[in-house]
């Protein structure tokens, strides 16, 4: 999938999510791995979790911007390649979890890589 295709995205993420809601109904464990870079993103899908009787956990992993743009040239996927400005920008409107959302799951997880 290219990289730049938000609608694209956006309907994978859709496909994703009706299916991981059928497992949630099914009493099955569910993760979450797509960027939800924002706090109104998080709580959509902690509230419709939560609708379906399930427990919901939010483990957030912390890394500088330095180690994120190493590590994606390392792997050499995106073309066009990602620049290191675009990912500046890109923490920039990324969200971290607050105290007050934190308080919202069941558990919360932080860790620094």
């Amino acid at each position: 999938m290219d990289l730049w295709d938000t609608h694209g995205r956006a309907r994978i993420e859709a496909l994703q999510w009706k299916i991981a809601k059928e497992c949630l109904r099914r009493g099955l464990t569910v993760l979450v791995e797509w960027g939800t870079w924002g706090r109104s993103e998080r709580d959509r899908l902690r509230l419709e979790a939560r609708a379906l009787g399930a427990a919901v956990e939010l483990h957030y992993l912390a890394a500088p911007t330095d180690v994120l743009f190493e590590r994606l040239q390392r792997r050499a996927m995106e073309q066009p390649p990602i620049r290191r400005e675009q990912l500046e920008q890109w923490a920039q409107t990324f969200q971290v979890p607050s105290g007050d959302e934190i308080a919202r799951f069941d558990k919360f997880c932080a860790l620094e890589s």
